[in-house]
């Protein structure tokens, strides 16, 4: 059974953003500045990736976006972080 491109695009997204968790945490235990700034460049680099990834997967409507949030939804979650609540 031969994989069908919608379903490797959203793979290859899935790791990518795997991969930039990875970086996010290598980066924050990382105390060696010349090592933390060359997995910045690497995710800065692997963040690209995943943006045109992510173009093309919009283009070939193989994903859409949820709908814009309201004014109404963005001012509660908003409220939220500035009560503290979360």
């Amino acid at each position: 059974m031969q994989m069908q491109e919608k379903t490797m695009v959203a793979d290859t997204l899935a790791g990518i953003n795997g991969e930039l968790v990875r970086y996010a945490g290598m980066i924050a235990q990382s105390e060696n500045k010349e090592l933390k700034q060359t997995l910045k460049q690497m995710r800065n680099a692997c963040e690209q990736s995943q943006e045109e990834l992510y173009q093309i997967a919009r283009e070939k409507s193989y994903y859409v976006p949820a709908s814009k949030a309201t004014q109404e939804e963005v001012d509660h979650v908003r409220s939220l972080f500035t009560q503290g609540t979360l």
